[in-house]
């Protein structure tokens, strides 16, 4: 499920049907996004050819819902956290 700014109907985050632990925050929402680094990239087979990102998992497609576990897991211990200046 999308969720939308109510004023300005902006995509602010995602919540997928079935990980209710899993929310994909949208990074152009963020007043700070400098710090954030790609970590998953899905969809790939449709990009551009000079469009790459340095996620260090990239799936041609939205992979199975059975990895994110393991996906999310993983970005837990090594994924970039903010600076100590943006975490309230």
């Amino acid at each position: 499920m999308h969720f939308f700014c109510p004023q300005c109907l902006s995509w602010m985050f995602t919540r997928p049907i079935g990980l209710d632990w899993f929310v994909n925050v949208r990074v152009p929402v963020l007043d700070d996004h400098h710090w954030v680094e790609p970590f998953v990239e899905t969809n790939t087979a449709e990009k551009l050819a000079w469009a790459s990102t340095p996620a260090k998992h990239s799936f041609a497609r939205v992979p199975e819902l059975s990895s994110y576990e393991d996906l999310v897991h993983e970005f837990r211990i090594e994924g970039k956290r903010p600076p100590p200046s943006i975490v309230p």
